[in-house]
């Protein structure tokens, strides 16, 4: 019988299946496992399937599990891996079967994710109804035939939808577990899991999955110095001329490659970049909010919660609450009061 440490950890159990892909299930374990607060772990986790025992790989070795769907019923997280089994015809309809038992073991109010094609058992088991979902843009069409019900976006890297997430190709699993790890322990701990596993930071979930020219011809110049000179800059206004002229381009040169190259616009990027680094410091310092703003870039307080609300749906004074632990009201009230800028 599976038994999770009773130590106040998270629990997260990873569903694999027949011809499961070993790097989804290694994602998982290296980035939740690198997770920790003061030195100790903050999540656990298990791998668990059907039947336990000998599981087949899409590689040429199998991989013995030793826990069984009880491991389900423990999980404070889910997360669905994918199989090659999910590459060919699908049957589509409701879950049958042992799978059927899989998800009837989890308890309500559980955080259930999917990586790829594990998008099929959440919506067969009707969990993405009504729900923006993605998963890998070679599957999304099937997707979308198979279960019309579901909100199928095969632009993005990983949709949040309530308890509900899916992400899209193996790479945006990592974007998913970190963005997981985030909303769980806040920047500081996702940011130092991926500088431990060498990946980047942070990619929104609405970034393109695919860009049709990734990665910029070797005679073509690149637009990386002057996102890098904006990282610098954040606090100060910046305009669209000013990052083309960091390459000595034509702004229209500069916008066309820009997207290219990040899959966003220049403005979306600038954006992204802003609310990253307004995060960082509601987290990590007791800088007055107005000062937040000035320094992430937003000018003032109201443009700051603004942007805080429309990406993450939270005000500063709650985000800093939910990491901190003290919701700072007076710092709010007092600096939007002496600068005569709105709540």
């Amino acid at each position: 019988m599976t038994v999770f440490a009773n130590d106040g950890r998270h629990r997260v159990a990873v569903l694999v299946r027949d011809g499961l892909l070993p790097i989804e299930v290694g994602i998982v374990h290296r980035l939740f496992g690198q997770a920790r607060a003061g030195g100790d772990p903050l999540y656990e986790v298990l791998t668990c399937t059907l039947h336990p025992g000998v599981v087949r790989t899409d590689a040429d070795f199998t991989v013995n599990v030793e826990h069984g769907l009880d491991a389900l019923a423990e999980a404070d997280t889910v997360i669905v891996s994918s199989s090659d089994e999910d590459y060919g015809p699908q049957p589509g309809g409701p879950l049958q079967g042992p799978l059927a038992d899989a998800f009837a073991a989890i308890e309500p109010g559980t955080r259930i994710a999917s990586i790829c094609s594990g998008a099929f058992v959440l919506a067969a088991a009707g969990l993405l109804d009504g729900r923006p979902a993605t998963t890998h843009w070679q599957s999304a069409d099937d997707l979308r035939t198979l279960y019309p019900r579901v909100q199928v976006d095969p632009n993005v890297l990983y949709t949040e939808s309530g308890n509900v997430l899916t992400s899209a190709g193996v790479a945006s699993g990592i974007d998913l577990c970190l963005h997981m790890i985030r909303r769980d322990h806040g920047a500081a701990v996702a940011n130092e899991v991926a500088r431990g596993t060498i990946v980047a930071p942070h990619r929104e979930g609405g970034q393109a999955q695919y860009i049709p020219r990734p990665v910029p011809q070797p005679t073509v110049s690149s637009t990386g110095a002057a996102r890098a000179w904006a990282l610098e800059n954040l606090r100060r206004p910046l305009t669209l001329r000013q990052l083309a002229a960091r390459e000595s381009m034509s702004v229209r040169t500069f916008t066309r490659r820009f997207r290219e190259e990040v899959g966003l616009s220049p403005g979306q990027w600038l954006t992204q970049q802003r609310v990253e680094r307004a995060r960082q410091l509601l987290e990590e310092t007791d800088l007055p909010i107005d000062r937040v703003a000035e320094d992430a870039g937003f000018g003032s307080a109201g443009s700051l919660r603004q942007h805080l609300q429309a990406a993450l749906g939270v005000s500063p004074s709650g985000y800093r609450y939910t990491f901190r632990g003290s919701r700072a009201e007076d710092q709010d009230h007092s600096s939007a009061a002496g600068s005569g800028r709105p709540r």
